[in-house]
């Protein structure tokens, strides 16, 4: 069954992450990034960049709003939009957000991410994530 998310609902969850993005600690990079997640029982928790001087432990918006539902036991995503408003085009998640959506969503999971709400790619995150060995595994069994 595919993951069918609205266009409306999707562009309800980029506007959130655009808003999201401002609450971004962002000092080295100056590049804000915000996401707005949705749960598969319908919460949305949105999250920013925190970033650290030592940059291997900054933490992506993505992962921000994945750990903040996982902590409140929401275990399963249906979508995400992800807004980095400084940037000219754009940017996708890394591959460590990719990973941790992985572990919460199926491949069919919506993903939006754009630098503008004219300048968005549309995708799942079985596009973004093609072989990922947890859905694969999960489909042989």
């Amino acid at each position: 069954m595919a993951n069918i998310i609205t266009e409306e609902k999707m562009s309800e969850l980029y506007a959130l992450a655009t808003k999201a993005s401002e609450g971004s600690y962002s000092p080295y990079s100056h590049f804000p990034v915000g996401a707005a997640l949705l749960t598969s029982d319908g919460a949305i928790y949105t999250g920013a960049n925190i970033e650290n001087r030592s940059f291997g432990l900054t933490n992506c918006a993505e992962r921000t709003a994945a750990f903040k539902a996982a902590a409140d036991g929401h275990l399963s995503f249906a979508a995400i939009a992800i807004a980095t408003p400084t940037a000219d085009y754009p940017v996708g998640p890394c591959g460590a957000c990719r990973q941790v959506l992985s572990e919460f969503a199926k491949a069919d999971m919506q993903v939006w991410f754009g630098a503008n709400s004219s300048n968005i790619v549309k995708t799942t995150l079985g596009e973004l994530y093609p072989f990922d060995s947890l859905h694969e595994l999960a489909e042989n069994r």
